[in-house]
Parts: C-alpha cells; sequence; structure tokens
C-alpha cells in the first residue's frame, strides 16, 4: 500500500542538462547500504549569491532527474549556484527499491558525494527539497545541519497527505511511511525559506504555513501566487528568484 500510493518512479532519463545548453558530470555514488546512485553535478556560472554556493536538489516523488533540466537551467541563470541533483533509489539510472529509509540513506550519500568533491562541509552546503524530496532533506538537516535549508511545497507528514486527499477512507492503519517533517521541523536550527504556491492542489499551502510556524527562526515563508505544485518556478516569474535572492544574500 504504501508503496503504490506514494512513490511514482520513472527509468527513463528523457533529458540530461546538454538538453538546455549546460555542461555536467555524470556521476555514480554508493550508499552506506551498497546502493549505486546516478547524479548530475552541474557547475554554476559565478556565484551571485555572494560566495561559492552549492546545493543538493532532493526532488519529489515522481518522474526522475531528467524531468527537471529546465528548472535546473534557471538555478544555474539565476542564482548562479553549482547544484548536484541525484535519483534515489529505483528512480532514473539508480539501483535499488525505493523506501522512506532508502531515501534517507541516498540523502546522506549524496551529502557524502559532494563534501569529497568540493572539500565543503555540510555547514557550507544548501538543502533544496520540494515537495516529498523536502521532507527527505528536513531529515537529512537533522543529522547534518547544513547552510541553509529551503524548501518548496513541503508536506507535514504522508498521514496528513491521505487524510487530505482521502478524507472518507479510514487509511491510516495501512501507512507505515511517515516522513514526518513537521515533529522534526522545531529541532533544526539554520536558516530557512519554505516557498510554496497558494493554489497548490497537491500539497495544500496550510502545511507549508504550518511547518513555517513550527521551525525556528531566522525563517521566510514565500506565497507563490498563482502558483500550483508543479509550476511554481514559472508562475513565480521574477519575483519568486527575487526571493530566492534576497534569501541567499541574507545568509552568514
Amino acid at each position: 500500500m504504501d508503496k503504490a500510493f506514494i512513490y511514482f518512479p520513472s527509468r527513463e532519463i528523457e533529458a540530461t542538462p546538454a538538453s538546455v545548453g549546460l555542461a555536467y558530470d555524470d556521476v555514480y555514488f554508493k550508499t552506506a547500504d551498497g546502493v549505486r546512485l546516478n547524479g548530475w553535478f552541474v557547475a554554476g556560472p559565478g556565484p551571485e549569491s555572494g560566495s561559492h554556493a552549492v546545493m543538493i536538489w532532493f526532488h519529489g516523488n515522481a518522474g526522475n532527474i531528467g524531468h527537471r533540466v529546465e528548472n535546473l537551467l534557471r538555478f544555474h541563470d539565476e542564482l548562479g549556484v553549482s547544484v548536484f541533483i541525484f535519483d534515489y533509489r529505483e528512480y532514473g539510472r539508480s539501483g535499488g527499491s525505493v523506501s522512506e529509509e532508502g531515501t534517507y540513506r541516498d540523502a546522506e550519500a549524496a551529502l557524502d558525494y559532494v563534501k569529497s568533491r568540493t572539500g565543503f562541509p555540510a555547514d557550507r552546503i544548501l538543502y533544496f527539497g520540494r515537495s516529498l524530496g523536502a521532507a527527505v532533506a528536513v531529515e537529512l538537516a537533522l543529522k547534518a545541519p547544513p547552510r541553509a535549508l529551503i524548501l518548496e511545497t513541503p508536506m507535514t507528514s504522508i498521514r496528513e497527505m491521505a487524510r487530505a486527499h482521502y478524507p472518507s477512507l479510514p487509511l491510516g492503519p495501512l501507512i507505515r511511511t511517515e516522513y514526518d517533517s513537521l515533529s522534526k521541523i522545531g529541532r533544526i536550527r539554520v536558516p530557512l525559506l519554505i516557498l510554496h504556491g497558494d493554489r497548490d492542489e497537491i500539497v495544500p499551502i496550510d502545511q507549508g504555513r504550518r511547518l513555517f510556524e513550527a521551525a525556528n527562526p531566522p525563517k521566510e515563508f514565500y506565497p507563490i501566487p498563482g502558483a500550483s505544485h508543479n509550476d511554481t518556478f514559472v508562475v513565480g516569474g521574477p519575483p519568486y528568484w527575487k526571493a530566492w535572492r534576497k534569501f541567499l544574500n541574507g545568509l552568514p
């Protein structure tokens, strides 16, 4: 029940950063439990955020990294940060079988790769989690606090998502997967930015606001007017990127 309800991986890589004119390194790395994962490292053109910023991107529950290349291009062009995006186990060219604990191990392996590549400790690396990936980023931030945590369209927990979408069904006893960010966010003490579309049809914006309320300062909440779940950076336009730059420029 859990897996079919939560994860929608795709194996076929339909596009790469080269498809949008970006140079990149196609890399493979292993998790602590021996699963081989695939990711892309795209070096930034210049640190517009004021320092040599490196960001790990934890994507959502559907598709694979090949479905994020247009967004990746905008990060490159608008923010000037270096980005490492990778596929969880069972997604894209990564091996293994996906699970909640597996995604947490995948995140730790991604961080280890970025640290070994850049020489940066975790507290100089940005974590960006989107949708389900926000929950993965929150878990990693508990174990290895980053320079800053950016969450877009984040959910509070899987159980609350089930209640939001299937209010009349007694799914609670059937759901073992948690991704309970709401119980964790109050234990994280790094700069936080939450972005959420005010017309999000998948994760209600109220869940993003509740996470924000439970979080420690310094923190910022940016509602994206008119944006649904999957069009945030498109609908958000220049003000969306301005919010990103303002946050990054304000980091210590």
